[in-house]
């Protein structure tokens, strides 16, 4: 029964039903577009988990979403406002509960719950849970940022990025799962992806918008079956990303901090339109949005569009909106923040499609393209840009790090030959946007702290310098900062769009010649970095799936269920150095760890 008021022995058991329906779904076959979404939001109350994130010094904001009654499944408008409770205690068994309320959601947020809860102690872990309409959630487990005055303590994050439910199991978030040594997870993006799952014909080119394994079809299949436009479409398709039992576990297990790209709104989207939005004129696909005139567009208005996208990543990630609580001049929405660790690192966060200018080709005229460094075009809005900069510019910290959507290093696909510039590899990247790629190297040679950008995107692992100046950098080494890009969670990286590894290995070495600053770079491996962060150095390890003990040379780690992770590669870069040494041995014991949380009146 759900109801506000009636015990069941869903309290007792605390959301195992919801855990085994999230289970159930991961092998589910869907016989319509929204059934896997309907029978997991039918397997409980909290069926689609827990999650906390943003946390900073004494606070963090958990999540939730509930179904008060059978027909309120994600993206439906139905079901009745409610209430939920939320406690917060020292201990998983909820023996000393320090902190506890109530809120209310309904329909219009699709019935997700974010709290923030403040007054907490700085480098310390919490446990979690909520109640409502007669059942408790999963028990979640979270910390606070260890930012003390005075105090260095260890910092330790995982990054992710590129998880299409299409393209693989999460078998990366399991991994994730199950380690007990990071502060937090850091996502970069394209947590969600917009494709349907239309398979494309053979011999047929551009036919069919499914992406991934052929294999997957019939198992990870995308609800709804078709691109998400509309809101109900993207709740639903982020509901399903939520069921899985991995990506469950996860979000249950760490804090998480967010940000999104390109798709999950549609694909290489920019400040006015995206590659993958029809705007032609079509009566057969045409969309009608609340408030558009019917047939206006194919997909409808672009801004329409996205203002539906945000809205669902806003109601089912468990992120803060930043202008409550670090409001910055901005355009648009603000999604950018900063993270502080104390006297060692800041992290800033930034946000690079809701501004950015149209993309432009790479050439023109068989020559670099001049668009390519109009310092009219922008990546992050003037705005962001300028906080960005000066964030760098004005720390004192030992490090600042940067969470970032797109390469930001310098790469080319053809060399720079005598007089001719070198032609770059992705206008999609900061090499698209070269004025503001110029001025964030300025910043980054002028600063005293060390930069470390951190990013995902591109599907493949590296490990990059960063040079102030391209063409003497064989002879100079003059790097400003340093890079690291982690592998895509299961999104098709070299080998799958190449055909093999044996070519994925041949583009990579050919990269890695005419860009001499990245000095590491794996296009085969899925999976996941961490970076650890002390005074004296930063390092990544890289963490790639295994189906056998192959991260992918000969068979497909995505499409094993019972596939695992290992530890691929390490590099490193020491305090002033700006500088990527390695590979070095992976990454041992923490410094110190998170406390357990006290109880009260004890010091």
């Amino acid at each position: 029964m759900y109801t506000e008021t009636s015990v069941t022995r869903r309290h007792l058991i605390r959301g195992g039903v919801a855990t085994a329906a999230s289970l159930a779904l991961a092998g589910m076959s869907p016989a319509t577009a929204r059934a896997a979404v309907a029978t997991a939001a039918r397997g409980g109350v909290f069926a689609f988990g827990v999650a906390s994130g943003d946390p900073t010094a004494t606070s963090v904001l958990l999540w939730t979403r509930i179904t008060p009654t059978p027909d309120a499944i994600p993206g439906s408008g139905r079901g009745q406002a409610v209430t939920v409770k939320w406690e917060v205690a020292t201990d998983e068994g909820f023996t000393v509960i320090l902190q506890r309320g109530a809120t209310r959601t309904a329909a219009d947020r699709d019935h997700t719950v974010k709290v923030v809860v403040d007054r907490l102690d700085p480098y310390t872990r919490y446990f979690f849970r909520f109640t409502s309409c007669g059942a408790t959630s999963p028990v979640g487990r979270t910390q606070t940022a260890p930012d003390e005055p005075g105090v260095t303590h260890a910092l330790r994050l995982a990054f992710v990025s590129c998880s299409n439910y299409t393209g693989g199991f999460f078998t990366a978030y399991r991994g994730l799962a199950a380690r007990d040594d990071l502060d937090a997870i850091l996502h970069l993006g394209d947590y969600v992806y917009e494709y349907g799952n239309d398979p494309a014909e053979a011999g047929v080119a551009g036919s069919g918008d499914r992406y991934g394994p052929a294999a997957l079809i019939g198992t990870r299949d995308h609800q709804p079956s078709t691109e998400m436009v509309s809101l109900e479409d993207y709740r639903v398709r982020h509901a399903l990303y939520k069921s899985d039992p991995d990506a469950q576990a996860a979000h249950r297990r760490h804090p998480w901090i967010v940000i999104f790209d390109d798709h999950e709104i549609a694909n290489d989207a920019y400040a006015t339109g995206a590659e993958n939005h029809e705007t032609q004129d079509d009566p057969d696909t045409s969309y009608t949005g609340p408030g558009e005139p019917a047939g206006v567009r194919a997909e409808g208005e672009f801004l329409a569009r996205r203002a539906r996208a945000f809205q669902a990543y806003l109601e089912w990630m468990p992120i803060r909106e930043p202008a409550q609580y670090q409001p910055q001049p901005h355009q648009g929405r603000q999604f950018f923040r900063r993270f502080s660790f104390g006297d060692l690192a800041d992290l800033s966060v930034v946000e690079t499609r809701q501004n950015r200018s149209r993309q432009v080709p790479t050439t023109s005229g068989g020559l670099l393209n001049p668009a390519l460094a109009d310092p009219t075009r922008h990546l992050p809005e003037p705005e962001q840009l300028t906080w960005l900069t000066q964030g760098i510019r004005e720390s004192r910290k030992r490090w600042h790090l940067i969470g970032n959507q797109t390469v930001f290093a310098r790469v080319y696909a053809v060399p720079r030959t005598g007089v001719l510039p070198g032609q770059i590899f992705n206008a999609d990247q900061w090499d698209g946007y070269q004025a503001d790629q110029s001025a964030l190297l300025t910043a980054m040679s002028k600063a005293t702290t060390n930069p470390v950008v951190l990013t995902g995107d591109i599907h493949s692992s590296w490990a990059n310098e960063l040079p102030g100046n391209p063409t003497t950098y064989p002879v100079d080494r003059n790097s400003v900062g340093v890079e690291f890009v982690c592998p895509s969670v299961t999104s098709d990286g070299f080998k799958e769009v190449l055909g093999s590894a044996a070519a994925a290995q041949g583009a990579t070495a050919a990269f890695q010649a005419i860009n001499p600053w990245v000095r590491f770079l794996d296009g085969i491996g899925h999976g996941f970095a961490v970076v650890d962060v002390t005074p004296d150095r930063v390092q990544t390890d890289f963490w790639f799936l295994r189906s056998g003990g192959d991260k992918g040379l000969l068979v497909d780690p995505r499409v094993d269920p019972s596939a695992t992770v290992a530890h691929e590669a390490s590099f490193a870069s020491a305090h002033g150095s700006r500088r990527i040494d390695g590979p070095v041995a992976p990454l041992g014991a923490r410094r110190d760890n998170p406390r357990a949380a006290r109880r009260p009146g004890k010091r």
